[in-house]
């Protein structure tokens, strides 16, 4: 069963493709136009074991919000995609990750409802020239569009590039976990028959 889904998605701010295959090896083609995100994306890949494509073009002499927010839409829409009915799903994931001097946890539930919890501060306003306020427009949005609940939690940490590092590595490593399929599971992982 093919686990891959892509999207075309264009709106009067953004132009993305994006395509993601849950069962890929953690190949990673990102180009965002925003160095920062094409960075945590190609990590996030990496971590998850997912092969993902993405190609973005915004109206970045703005700022980097619409971008950044869009590719977190179609994230998330192509997530949703590629789960396809989540019959035999892992369902749950979670990862409690240190970064350097940075501990954070992401737990999730891919059960078709939208719950994004963040409790995370950054200590400064930017990482290079990347706004740190965007992490959370970026998984509010994938929690949206994939719906699912989100949970991203900051015990402690000073540096915010860890701490953005720390987000995406854990939400990979637990998406990679809640979209394995165990072999025991033979349904759909709920005791309702559907998600």
């Amino acid at each position: 069963m093919s686990r891959v889904a892509k999207i075309d998605r264009r709106t009067a701010e953004t132009e993305i493709q994006l395509a993601l295959n849950l069962d890929g090896t953690g190949v990673a083609k990102i180009d965002t136009g925003v160095g920062f995100l094409d960075h945590m994306l190609t990590l996030f890949a990496k971590h998850g074991l997912f092969d993902l494509e993405v190609t973005a073009k915004g109206d970045l002499h703005i700022d980097s919000h619409h971008t950044t927010e869009d590719v977190g839409i179609c994230l998330g829409k192509t997530l949703a995609q590629a789960v396809g009915d989540k019959k035999g799903l892992t369902r749950y994931g979670s990862m409690t990750l240190p970064m350097e001097e940075t501990l954070v946890t992401s737990a999730l539930d891919l059960s078709g409802r939208v719950k994004f919890i963040y409790k995370v501060e950054f200590p400064t306003e930017k990482i290079g020239l990347f706004d740190t306020e965007l992490v959370e427009e970026f998984w509010q949005a994938v929690a949206a569009n994939a719906q699912m609940n989100l949970h991203l939690v900051l015990h402690h940490g000073t540096n915010s590039h860890h701490i953005a590092e720390g987000l995406f590595k854990a939400t990979a490593r637990a998406l990679r976990q809640a979209t394995t399929i165990d072999p025991r599971q033979t349904g759909i992982p709920s005791s309702k028959g559907s998600l």
